[in-house]
């Protein structure tokens, strides 16, 4: 019997040791696996994914469609990068609508209403739009012109043309600050994965802007951190702009103090910037002057958004133009791919990064328009 409890015992104490040590091993493969889980996570996190937006279009200017992944290669700062993520131009989009409703275009709010409710219809289901446009906002005996959201990221055509019947005029142009409402207001968020990389800012303006708080510099930094692709419908105001620039100064359309002080920062900064604030004491040359300068600055300003970005600028000589413009900027839209890539130069260091993408597989000719490139973040 001691014999029998001896080696009974000798066997309980065998499969306790074979069990300790299988499960050590396995506690050890689990932790191991954990570390190895968390440090993927750590990588994930920290490592930012650089989305672009591309179009291409043929010899004869048409959309290219059916491109998979394999036919691209992205470039940054010439080095290759691999394509981590690849959305066709079936994915849908989100859309910021921005609407100028002031100066010459206020005696045709109907036409930009008109004109804006066919370019949401032209969309596609899937697709979520938000509005943004002018207002005067008045305090006491003083009429401000601000920039207001009139309907949130939506796909519901409903409000969105219940936005647009409610939109209103304004006294002044705030178009920087527009702008900066759009990174701030409207995109402010995160976008959910479908959405991701495939967001855009259409504008109708003439890109005059008379009364931001904001500067050119800062919406730049901004749009371009976000990576939105940026297309403005520019339209031409600036005959009915002077017609009303001339005569005497108490009926004439005066230019803001703002607008005054960019023209001489820009093209005569030693001039004495304040007697010239006085809008009385320039004569009609030196109005038609600085008239000329401030369209030429919003004509450079628009294209380098649009040209950074990917996007286009759609010049029309007036309002009723607006409407093909805008299916355009539809059919421009629904012909995007957006690439994702996480960069080889993981560096937090805040450095520019020039992107280029090229394109084969496809027939000769084709041209490719994608970001330009994007900041890198700081720790």
């Amino acid at each position: 019997m001691i014999c029998g409890y001896v080696e009974e015992l000798t066997m309980r104490l065998f499969l306790i040791t074979v069990l300790l040590l299988t499960g050590g091993a396995m506690c050890s493969a689990v932790s191991a696996q954990d570390k190895k889980g968390d440090k993927d996570e750590v990588i994930r996190v920290d490592t930012q994914i650089v989305d672009v937006p591309v179009a291409v279009t043929g010899a004869n200017g048409t959309a290219v469609s059916g491109l998979k992944a394999d036919n691209f290669v992205v470039y940054e700062d010439g080095k290759r990068q691999e394509v981590a993520d690849f959305s066709k131009t079936s994915e849908p989009f989100e859309v910021a609508l921005l609407l100028d409703t002031s100066g010459s275009t206020r005696r045709d709010l109907q036409l930009i209403q008109r004109a804006a409710a066919d370019f949401i219809s032209s969309l596609r289901p899937g697709d979520r739009v938000s509005i943004i446009s002018y207002n005067t906002d008045r305090r006491g005996n003083q009429a401000f012109a601000v920039s207001e959201v009139l309907s949130p990221l939506t796909d519901d055509r409903k409000k969105l043309q219940d936005a647009l019947t409610n939109m209103h005029t304004s006294n002044g142009t705030p178009y920087y600050d527009s702008l900066l409402q759009v990174v701030e207001k409207i995109f402010r968020d995160k976008p959910a994965e479908e959405y991701r990389g495939r967001r855009a800012l259409v504008a109708l303006t003439d890109g005059v802007d008379s009364t931001s708080a904001a500067d050119y510099s800062l919406v730049k930094d901004e749009l371009s951190q976000t990576g939105i692709i940026a297309f403005f419908i520019k339209v031409d105001t600036r005959e009915f702009f002077e017609q009303g620039l001339l005569g005497d100064c108490q009926s004439a359309i005066h230019f803001s103090p703002a607008q005054i002080r960019r023209y001489y920062k820009s093209f005569n900064p030693k001039a004495n910037i304040e007697k010239a604030v006085n809008f009385c004491e320039l004569g009609d040359f030196e109005r038609l002057a600085i008239s000329k300068k401030l369209y030429e600055i919003a004509d450079a300003e628009m294209s380098d958004l649009a040209r950074g970005s990917g996007g286009r600028v759609f010049p029309v000589d007036d309002l009723s133009e607006a409407r093909n413009a805008f299916r355009s900027v539809a059919d421009e839209i629904g012909t995007k791919y957006t690439l994702g890539y996480y960069p080889t130069n993981d560096k937090h260091d805040g450095t520019y990064r020039k992107i280029k993408v090229e394109v084969k597989g496809v027939p000769a000719g084709a041209v490719v328009r994608a970001r330009d490139g994007y900041t890198a973040p700081k720790r």
